[in-house]
């Protein structure tokens, strides 16, 4: 989108697949995640590295993360990460979950992600530039509803892998005997855990 000239760096369009590791690895495992979302954050620090160091970085699977967003605060902190551009995407969710507490709950939630922004080089006007974009935000939201209608999200964060769905921040000997089964080719059912938020629009 026209959003971010500054710096020249380039917004990634909500169209833009954010994705970790190899491109033609045998399997995709997709994340639909919300910034806000508690569960979510405990997902990236606890388990998403282990899973990185066995699974992506080894080019067993991808991983895909798709914008979910249950509140306001996470529809503005994925344009901001959106904002950051495509080499910087991943940085920028990390340092989101990482500092998840201290911005999610602030009056001023712009403004909070704003300070964070400008650490990480996202200037305050291109911030606001990509606030502004309609194309961006409307495309965030669409990435949300087509997850409801096409994978059965209704809580964050999910997953899906083979065809098996998998709800809330698993711990991850549960998320890996997933993953080996759907690797293995063995049936796996759905696995069920505790997610965060609700369904409803904002």
């Amino acid at each position: 989108g026209p959003a971010a000239a500054q710096q020249g760096v380039q917004a990634a369009p909500a169209s833009a697949e954010m994705a970790l590791g190899n491109p033609n690895a045998p399997f995709t495992l997709i994340e639909f995640a919300s910034m806000s979302c508690p569960h979510c954050a405990e997902f990236h620090a606890e388990t998403l590295p282990l899973l990185k160091a066995e699974y992506i970085d080894t080019g067993k699977i991808r991983l895909v993360f798709r914008e979910f967003p249950l509140d306001q605060p996470a529809m503005m902190g994925a344009i901001l990460a959106r904002c950051s551009g495509p080499s910087r995407y991943f940085p920028f969710l990390d340092v989101l979950f990482r500092s998840q507490a201290q911005w999610v709950t602030q009056t001023d939630v712009v403004g909070a992600l704003t300070r964070l922004g400008e650490l990480g080089g996202v200037s305050a006007a291109q911030f606001q530039a990509c606030i502004a974009d309609r194309a961006l935000s409307d495309g965030i939201l669409q990435t949300r509803l087509t997850a409801e209608r096409d994978f059965g999200v209704n809580s964050t964060p999910t997953f899906s892998i083979g065809g098996r769905k998998i709800n809330g921040a698993l711990p991850y000997a549960q998320f890996k005997q997933i993953i080996d089964d759907v690797i293995a080719g063995k049936a796996a059912p759905d696995a069920v855990a505790g997610g965060s938020g609700s369904s409803s629009i904002y």
